[in-house]
């Protein structure tokens, strides 16, 4: 595994998220879902669901070692990718952190051979910049996968993975 990659001032390692900084930024990334979706729509990870050996979890972080933000590659059977917990600090929205973030996990999935990525989002305002992030880089809409159902409050997208 490639466990670091450095782009300009952001560097995305894969990181235990149960350091402090990350704890932080994980509960107010479950605040922020359930204050936005119904408490059954919101597919969200805590931090021991994240810590499971199907989990990749990284996190990215300034040249100094500030929390910038974090995301998931979770690793399904049958060459599925999903991506899990992407979310960038407030004060690091708009710098190209979640693309770099992004980057990252899409590589890693390559590397292991999967076929494609997966992810859910929602489908409130909210979630706007990530839909729009996600189609940037080719992630398109799909039915529900693995475990998903059909939900109103959600979106699905998917993106095929070719090997570099």
């Amino acid at each position: 595994m490639n466990d670091t990659t450095t782009r300009g001032d952001v560097r995305v390692a894969v990181e235990d998220p149960s350091a402090t900084d990350v704890l932080a930024l994980l509960q107010e990334h479950l605040d922020d879902m359930f204050a936005t979706s119904p408490p059954e729509s919101v597919h969200a990870l805590d931090v021991e669901r994240l810590r499971v050996p199907e989990i990749t979890f990284v996190t990215a972080r300034s040249a100094e070692g500030t929390l910038l933000g974090c995301g998931a590659l979770k690793e399904h059977a049958g060459g599925l990718g999903e991506l899990k917990s992407m979310r960038t600090t407030a004060a690091a929205r708009g710098r190209g952190v979640a693309t770099t973030v992004l980057v990252f996990l899409l590589d890693e999935a390559r590397r292991r051979g999967m076929d494609r990525v997966s992810l859910e989002t929602g489908t409130e305002a909210y979630f706007a910049p990530a839909r729009r992030l996600y189609a940037r880089h080719g992630f398109v809409g799909s039915p529900p996968f693995a475990d998903y159902t059909d939900d109103p409050n959600s979106v699905f997208m998917t993106l095929g993975l070719q090997v570099r």
